[in-house]
């Protein structure tokens, strides 16, 4: 039996009034998941736990069958051990975005334009980071560099205890009210992200993007702090072995710490304009060398609504229908086998509020030893909700490998 989850990222959403009362999903032209869920089982399944922030740690974890009120311990930390960081267990790693600013008053009457830095390249960041470490890293606190405006902060025999809010959230609104406290246990972090400014403002990579018409990346923005993770590993768990495939750390931290390659691919940004096709030759190749499950994360939905573009959005869940899920199903069926494919969300990302939500969110699960058939299937929102609910994600993931 083989299993392949593509998990579309953010794809879940709200009726739109642009798009006459419906969904991205609704109007997107995804004529090879539709015709795959009139022969699949459909609903939705509540991914978030009831009082857990909707951020992607809870929610993949909860699609990959652990449940994140047992195991999440933040995001960062899973993003570290991606990124090759040793972490001991007393060591506490922070998210560390670089973010645009507005360039109006002084750091605290700034608003937070881009929580991407325009899809900052890895390269540039990596200089960004290196002059940030160079200034305000100590004994005490390392700066690492990651992938795009994504990157890591470890504070050596650090607390978790810090109230600190992820930049995707607070979008096109002042940071006044949003800023870590100006307090004696808070307060460096406040000041490390104040005197990033000015390092980064004027330093030579921003002022070629300014040149260039880009965003600059002008501040860190700290959050998502946590502890290094133990999560059970999937051959122990399931029985399986596999592999995840994604071009964002916290996906590929989450397949490490359970067991699962991580398998980088070539031109994998995490944008609308990522390498589709390589994904899709990536998972062939992980099923090919033997492997019972991969994991393909594509981002780029999630990043579409992050920016407020209705048009990406719908333009990248089309690319994953004809690239990725079109191909996959054709492989997989011409290899005999028996398999399962699962195509869903980790959490709705709301293109009017530009941020997760907690909603229950729709998937598609079809299963080549079954017969089944309904017409009226389809994946989104509103057909899912006449279909099967799953309370928890890693509920639907134990039927997903067991069932």
């Amino acid at each position: 039996m083989k299993y392949l989850v593509v998990l579309t990222d953010g794809a879940g959403d709200r009726p739109i009034k642009e798009l006459a009362g419906k969904t991205p999903l609704q109007v997107a032209e995804l004529k090879n998941i539709n015709e795959l869920a009139k022969y699949s089982e459909i609903g939705t399944v509540q991914t978030i736990p009831e009082g857990m922030s909707p951020g992607s740690d809870a929610a993949n974890l909860s699609v990959m069958g652990f449940d994140p009120k047992v195991y999440h311990t933040g995001r960062s930390p899973l993003e570290a051990v991606s990124m090759g960081i040793d972490m001991s267990k007393t060591d506490v790693a922070f998210r560390c975005n670089l973010v645009t600013l507005s360039k109006e008053g002084s750091y605290t009457e700034k608003t937070i334009l881009d929580h991407s830095s325009g899809d900052i390249t890895s390269e540039e960041a990596a200089e960004l980071i290196k002059a940030v470490q160079e200034q305000l890293g100590t004994d005490k606190i390392a700066f690492y560099p990651g992938f795009s405006y994504r990157h890591a902060m470890i504070v050596h025999d650090g607390d978790t205890d810090f109230e600190l809010t992820p930049p995707h959230d607070i979008l096109t609104q002042k940071i006044a009210g949003y800023l870590p406290a100006n307090d004696e246990k808070t307060g460096f972090i406040l000041d490390m992200m104040i005197k990033s400014y000015d390092i980064l403002k004027d330093h030579p990579v921003n002022v070629s993007r300014r040149e260039r018409g880009l965003n600059t990346a002008d501040s860190i923005w700290i959050w998502g702090q946590g502890r290094k993770p133990k999560l059970p590993s999937f051959t122990e768990k399931y029985g399986i072995t596999g592999a995840a495939i994604s071009a964002v750390d916290l996906i590929k931290g989450i397949g490490l710490c359970a067991g699962l390659e991580s398998i980088d691919v070539e031109g994998a940004t995490g944008t609308l304009h990522t390498n589709y096709t390589g994904k899709k030759d990536a998972a062939i190749a992980a099923f090919d060398k033997g492997l019972d499950f991969v994991y393909i994360h594509l981002e780029a939905p999630d990043e579409c609504s992050h920016q407020g573009d209705m048009e990406g959005k719908i333009k990248c869940l089309e690319l994953i229908d004809e690239k990725v899920v079109a191909p996959m199903k054709e492989y997989l069926d011409s290899t005999g086998d028996d398999y399962k494919l699962l195509v869903i969300p980790d959490h709705p990302t709301p293109l009017e509020i530009r941020t997760h939500s907690s909603e229950a969110v729709p998937f598609v699960l079809y299963d080549s030893r079954k017969e089944l058939f309904n017409e009226n299937n389809s994946y989104c929102e509103e057909a899912g909700a006449k279909g099967t609910y799953f309370a928890t994600g890693y509920e639907l993931a134990d039927y997903f490998f067991t069932v």
